[in-house]
């Protein structure tokens, strides 16, 4: 891991795209761009002539796209990796394919209103260049998936249809819910998930992990009842709420409304409808992630009486929102990604 300023390498077979992210990121003073390559060939030189700390990398490239770049790459140089990713259907998948490759995260090229939507985009891919340049990755290749995992067969998992699981993260999320998604049994209590995620890639994760789970896993939608063996992701650009009607749980996803902690969805909107609306029915679930989305909306379902616990640092991508909610107060304990599945099980079987 480097000191600022970090040293960035932009990877992107557009000389146009190459010239714009160099002159926007190094107006940013903890960013020094010492290079540019065209594609993961030329790449591969500059990253033993200059030794960066960090990489922007294009996902969809000639002669070798970015999940087999990343793929070959990192277990010889094992160096963060932010991803530039196209709105197609193509490259969605190919940007989940690199998170699953060990990209810490991902912005999306603007599609339209190019002029403001350029300069949002280049903020936004600053702030993650300089957290991603602080991140050792070099530990988590053990994390990354090789097969595909055992669900749990829990002995004694009360089936409890007003039981809520709701589970909050941000960057290095969609790898940790999936190793926890799947490895839950098909009578789980119900789920409920914000990960920040822009719209589209949220029903595209949702599908990729339905096709890998026992349970049942969607993007939700308003009105979506909460069941056992059924997950529900919160849709991109959309608040995610728990509501109760009449005897059972549902969800409310409302595209109105600002930003809250910096993010639409948001952990803490979330977090807060399950305090109101299931107190000490709920268990609270935070996952790796930057910033403090959701940790005092973590306190306040503790303070209802809901169980709680948060992702421990070794096994996280980003301490941040863990760190926050355990901190604060809102995490009773701090658990190991892979315990987390069956610790979550053992505390479901504990609640009353």
């Amino acid at each position: 891991m480097g000191a600022p300023p970090y040293k960035l390498l932009i990877i992107d077979d557009s000389a146009l795209v190459r010239n714009i992210l160099a002159k926007g990121l190094a107006q940013d003073p903890d960013i020094n761009v010492v290079g540019t390559a065209n594609d993961p060939y030329d790449a591969r030189d500059k990253i033993i002539q200059y030794k960066p700390d960090v990489l922007t990398l294009d996902v969809e490239m000639p002669r070798m796209d970015g999940v087999e770049f990343l793929r070959r790459l990192l277990p010889q140089y094992p160096i963060p990796v932010v991803m530039v990713s196209a709105l197609t259907e193509r490259g969605k998948a190919i940007t989940l394919d690199a998170l699953d490759a060990g990209a810490i995260d991902f912005v999306t090229k603007p599609s339209y209103g190019v002029a403001s939507g350029l300069n949002n985009m280049l903020n936004e891919l600053a702030e993650k260049v300089k957290m991603a340049a602080k991140i050792d990755v070099s530990h988590l290749k053990k994390h990354i998936h090789t097969k595909k995992p055992t669900p749990i067969t829990p002995t004694a998992l009360a089936v409890s249809t007003d039981k809520v699981i709701a589970i909050g993260a941000s960057t290095g999320g969609t790898e940790a819910i999936r190793s926890i998604i799947t490895r839950f049994p098909r009578n789980i209590s119900g789920v409920i998930i914000v990960q920040h995620m822009p719209a589209g890639f949220t029903s595209m994760f949702s599908k990729r992990l339905n096709e890998i789970s026992q349970v049942e896993v969607k993007e939700a939608q308003s009105g979506d009842r909460v069941m056992n063996g059924r997950v529900l992701i919160a849709p991109g650009d959309h608040h995610m709420e728990l509501v109760r009607s009449g005897g059972l749980y549902k969800v409310v996803c409302r595209e109105q409304g600002d930003k809250v902690c910096g993010h639409k969805p948001s952990v803490e909107v979330l977090f807060r409808s399950v305090a109101k609306h299931a107190g000490a029915n709920a268990l609270g679930v935070m996952l790796t992630g930057m910033g403090h989305d959701g940790a005092d909306g973590m306190v306040v379902m503790r303070e209802a009486g809901a169980r709680t616990m948060a992702q421990d640092e070794e096994s996280c991508v980003v301490f941040g929102m863990p760190k926050e909610a355990y901190v604060r107060g809102g995490a009773e304990r701090l658990v190991p990604l892979d315990d987390m599945p069956r610790e979550i099980i053992r505390v479901l079987s504990s609640m009353k």
